[in-house]
This record gives structure tokens, sequence and C-alpha cells, in this order.
């Protein structure tokens, strides 16, 4: 059995899938408590649902694209079966988690989105770096910016792991505390190879609106 905090169909927001709609199964509970978390209903919030129910229910919305998210999705043991078991339905899945928990046991077929933390994210201590190495080229690596102190860390880090050889690197805002043009204009500064995003859901609906 799993926690599900809610499963809801609609647009994904980031990554380099933004804009497709997706089918997103968001599990119950967290290990971090991040500055800026906008998903904190989903730390206790849920009901049990076995993998079985969780692949009927996704089935009436006729969507291939299924994001498996939180809270942090590998703080329950069993997303781990459920992430294969999507895989094994046909469907193109992806895995939103912290960063802060292994990745080497999720099935191979998933394109993981994997947060760094920032300093301003207060969970910096978190980060769990062997993490780097289990990463696919096909996987992305997040940084969420909320000033230049967090923008030269993520630069050094990005060195420092050598990152754009690894996978796909990508740069947002925190909402509503750093201007985007500021952090873009960063980015053209330096050059960097990263694909800048937006959380497009919150420029679509009502920022804190939940289910979308």
């Amino acid at each position: 059995m799993l926690k599900v905090n809610e499963i809801f169909y609609s647009i994904q927001g980031e990554s380099s899938k933004a804009g497709l709609p997706c089918v997103f199964i968001r599990l119950a509970f967290c290990n971090l408590r991040c500055t800026y978390c906008d998903t904190e209903y989903a730390f206790y919030e849920g009901k049990d649902m076995s993998i079985e129910e969780i692949l009927t229910e996704i089935k009436k919305y006729k969507c291939n694209l299924v994001e498996v998210t939180g809270g942090e999705p590998l703080f329950q043991k069993e997303s781990l079966v459920l992430l294969s078991n999507l895989c094994n339905d046909g469907y193109e899945v992806l895995l939103e988690t912290g960063g802060s928990l292994p990745i080497k046991d999720v099935d191979e077929r998933v394109k993981i989105i994997m947060d760094l933390k920032c300093p301003s994210s207060g969970m910096l201590k978190k980060n769990l770096y062997s993490n780097i190495e289990d990463l696919k080229q096909s996987d992305e690596v997040k940084f969420v910016i909320g000033n230049r102190e967090d923008y030269d860390w993520s630069k050094e880090i990005v060195i420092k792991y050598m990152l754009n050889e690894k996978c796909s690197i990508l740069l947002s805002t925190v909402f509503g505390k750093l201007d985007p043009l500021t952090l873009v204009n960063w980015i053209l500064q330096d050059n960097l190879n990263v694909r800048f995003q937006l959380q497009m859901h919150k420029f679509i609906w009502e920022p804190n609106t939940k289910g979308v």
C-alpha cells in the first residue's frame, strides 16, 4: 500500500516535458522542510491505495505521460514498485525527487528529475551527492534559485560534478522571491549551459491552487 495525497490530470509545469498533458500521482510524506515548499499539505495528508488501485485510477485519463511526485515519493519504499509497474504498463514515467534519498534502485526506464537543494532552501546539508553517480543522460537535475548565493553555489556544483556531461540541468526561481528576468540575465552573462524554466502551472492558475 502507498499513502497517496492526490491523483490529478493537468499540464506538466516544469522540466523538459513542460506544457504536455500529464497525470500526476502525488505521494504523501516528506523528509525535507524547504523554506519555499509549496506542497506542505502533502506532508501528512493522504489515503491508502494499492498499486492496482492507482493504476486503475490513472487509466481514466487516457494519458501516456505520468509523474510520481510528492512530498518525497522515495520516502515510501513501495514507490519503487509503483514506478516499475507504470513502466511495465507502457507509460512514459517521470519521478520528481528532492535529492536526499538514494535513486540507485529506481527503474532505469524512469526519467528522474532530481533537486539539488540550494542554500536558501535550508536543506543544503540533506543533499545526497552520491546520487549524481547514478544519474542517466536522460535524467535532469534541478536547482531552485532564491538569490545570488544560490546561483553562484549552483554554478560551482555544476562545475565540480561535471553535471553538463551527465544530464540536463534546470534552473528556476523561487516563485515570488526572485525575478525570473534576473536569473535569465545571470545565465546569459555567464553563458551557462542550462535550461531556464518557470513553474508554468503557477502562471496558468492561481499560484496556491491544488490539483494542477
